[in-house]
């Protein structure tokens, strides 16, 4: 079956004791055992498993054409799970601009596990090459890069790991599954913050965590999510597949008039450049064309002026939101550095927008009256 197919239909089925198409809520947190003490209908306990996580991770797995998924409470919950699956000493690989998230999970949840960790930038090769060290044991990798849209050429970064015996784990929220298959070109494994476009409606936080093949990692995480309780609610499962029953029309929507907006933008006389994989000026373009069937869309652009101004241009807008995180039907504006921190290396002038569901034509009008009354 073809994907749009398997995101109405993977994972669910129609209820057999009421006949319902879609799945109830299993909201019990424990479960009845046969005679014998065993579990022969598959469920114990909501926090090794419950009915509502396991249709999500089902559909997951078909999704992303991977062997099994594991869902989270949230992404950064996929990502602590990784982290605690390494050894003290390991080497970790991570691009020099990646969501800043990562960053206070290695340094500050696990700053004392004596993990080693290089920010390296993934679109250089030879850089990449260069810091494999024999402790290496992860590379995380972001594509299209938060919030700078970098693009990791997916199909050349596996090859180097792999013959390094590096598991790499790419992050693909941006483009989700629809857009981008990076098990296809070599990835091990794929991660998504399913808050994001994966949920597609601002009203649920979760992540995943979907595997090619069998390894300790995978299995690792597997603990920690079970062991260690990093459990999506049964109605956050329910709310997550509702969500990716409309993923496809969603990212070819999101994609379509993203692209629309980065275009005025980038021809606006107040903007100093737009990070947009769409674009033919992007650096990454022509990776991003090979590996990704949509740019998405997300896109950020620095405007010709100082922090405060830029700031102001958010605060100007009218159908823009100004609020964090992405992947809802509203358009999302928001000034990154100030949301990062003392601590970001963003641009101070950049704003990184979120393209929801709207018209275009208004959520272009919108950016020009914001930028013509704050603009000299």
């Amino acid at each position: 079956m073809k994907i749009e197919t398997r995101a109405v239909h993977a994972g669910r089925k129609v209820d057999p004791s009421t006949g319902a198409v879609t799945p109830p809520i299993v909201l019990s947190s424990t479960f009845e055992r046969d005679a014998d003490g065993k579990y022969s209908r598959g469920f114990g306990y909501s926090r090794e498993e419950n009915p509502n996580r396991a249709m999500l991770e089902q559909c997951l797995t078909s999704l992303e054409g991977g062997k099994e998924a594991l869902a989270f409470s949230s992404g950064l919950a996929v990502v602590t799970a990784l982290i605690q699956g390494l050894e003290p000493g390991d080497h970790i690989i991570a691009p020099e601009d990646v969501y800043y998230g990562l960053r206070q999970v290695v340094g500050q949840v696990f700053g004392k596990w004596k993990l080693d960790i290089s920010y390296v930038d993934l679109t250089d090769l030879e850089a990449l090459g260069a810091a494999m060290r024999p402790a290496t044991r992860l590379l995380i990798l972001e594509t299209p890069s938060n919030p700078l849209m970098r693009i990791t050429d997916l199909a050349a970064v596996s090859a180097i790991a792999r013959k390094a015996n590096v598991i790499t784990v790419c992050d693909s929220t941006f483009a989700t599954m629809m857009l981008q298959r990076p098990l296809e070109l070599g990835i091990d494994m794929v991660m998504h913050s399913t808050t994001k476009y994966i949920g597609g409606h601002s009203d649920v936080v979760g992540g995943a965590l979907i595997t090619g093949f069998d390894n300790y990692l995978f299995e690792r995480c597997r603990s920690s999510q079970r062991h260690g309780g990093a459990v999506p609610s049964p109605f956050d499962c329910w709310l997550t597949l509702r969500g990716i029953s409309t993923l496809p029309l969603r990212m070819r929507a999101h994609s379509d008039n993203a692209a629309q907006v980065a275009a005025f933008l980038a021809a606006h006389r107040a903007i100093e450049a737009v990070h947009y994989p769409g674009l033919p000026s992007h650096s990454g373009h022509t990776v991003a064309a090979r590996q990704m069937s949509g740019f998405g869309g997300m896109l950020s652009a620095q405007v010709r002026a100082c922090r405060n101004t830029t700031m102001a241009v958010a605060a100007a807008t009218r159908v823009f939101t100004r609020a964090t995180s992405l992947g809802g039907p509203h358009s999302f504006i928001e000034h990154r550095a100030s949301i990062e921190g003392l601590q970001s290396r963003i641009p101070q002038n950049l704003l990184r927008m979120s393209i929801g569901l709207e018209n275009p034509g208004d959520l272009i009008a919108d950016l020009d009256q914001a930028l013509a009354s704050n603009v000299r």
